[in-house]
């Protein structure tokens, strides 16, 4: 996937607060750090207030991607279902409260809204870019290999003084022959097109704790990532039984004078509640954009130090 559009994704603070790497990937339409610059400090503590959800410190925020409505604008998707197997379009628009199609947004990581297309046994993922008409309506063909149920995230900011992020999500059945499979297992590493990519760190209800990804191409660093939607990496959390969405974005970026093009990529991250995750690593090197994607589990919150092994998948289609 070349400098095309990708897999997800921003979100809240959904079910985890990440301070660092938003992702997706594979090639064309995946399937699947430093101090912060201003531009990514000011995203992520919008994603800290869960993307705009209102909450007082005896509520928590509310995940992202949850609802199809939030603070006077709703997700209506255009495409009722698709088929599995087949190239088709998906049309949707973002309404205000006045039911008019949304047609000015604010740009973010070199996008006004991003797409993300995930199955709700995630083993299918998808970042995708669409394009917006005059009226309103954005578009993009999808191809989803096997039938079931999907979730369809829209992460985007309205234009407008004080307009926060937001992420809504609703539900895309796809028709054909339905396998149910389960939740990829846990390993360290995910082999895609070549390239391994590591991941060190835990994630823990209720506590922030550190999480690196590593890029290397036939057992040597990748050390010329190349910038993608405006950083070196970007990740995307779902978390698995309601699909609650994070959209999270890396510590530093190119340009900075601190932040290096890999091997790593660092971010915090904190887990709301006790579960397992689903992350979606996105990085671009020689003109390609692949996606990492990790099964994570969070700890106890009394062993910081608990294991730290993942899963492994690759790309856009399943393992």
């Amino acid at each position: 996937m070349n400098t095309a559009a990708k897999t997800g994704l921003y979100g809240a603070v959904l079910a985890l607060a990440f301070t660092g790497a938003y992702g997706i990937g594979a090639v064309a339409e995946p399937l699947t750090g430093k101090t912060a610059s201003a531009p990514h400090a000011a995203h992520k503590e919008s994603n800290a207030m869960n993307h705009g959800d209102q909450h007082t410190a005896a509520t928590p925020p509310l995940p992202g991607g949850l609802q199809i409505s939030q603070d006077g604008y709703t997700l209506d998707l255009l495409t009722p279902r698709l088929a599995a197997g087949q190239v088709a379009p998906l049309r949707f628009a973002i309404r205000d409260e006045a039911g008019k199609a949304v047609t000015d947004y604010a740009r973010a990581h070199d996008k006004d809204l991003h797409l993300i297309v995930a199955s709700r046994d995630l083993n299918t993922f998808r970042h995708l870019h669409p394009t917006l008409g005059s009226d309103g309506t954005w578009s993009t063909p999808v191809d989803l290999p096997e039938a079931g149920d999907y979730r369809v995230f829209a992460d985007f900011t309205p234009a407008g003084q004080g307009a926060k992020p937001l992420t809504l999500g609703a539900d895309l059945p796809v028709a054909g022959p339905y396998q149910p499979r389960e939740l990829p297992p846990q390993k360290a590493t995910a082999e895609v097109d070549g390239y391994t990519v590591t991941l060190d760190g835990t994630l823990t209800a209720g506590k922030m704790t550190g999480l690196t990804l590593s890029v290397a191409k036939d057992g040597k660093p990748v050390t010329d990532l190349e910038p993608y939607l405006g950083a070196y990496g970007h990740l995307v959390a779902l978390r698995a039984g309601d699909l609650a969405y994070l959209h999270v974005h890396p510590e530093g970026e190119p340009g900075d004078g601190a932040t290096q093009p890999g091997p790593t990529i660092s971010f915090m991250a904190t887990a709301p509640t006790n579960g397992a995750y689903r992350l979606f690593l996105d990085f671009k090197h020689q003109g390609t954009v692949r996606t990492a994607a990790f099964t994570l589990p969070t700890t106890s919150r009394t062993t910081p130090e608990a294991t730290t092994q993942h899963e492994e998948h690759t790309s856009t289609e399943h393992p």
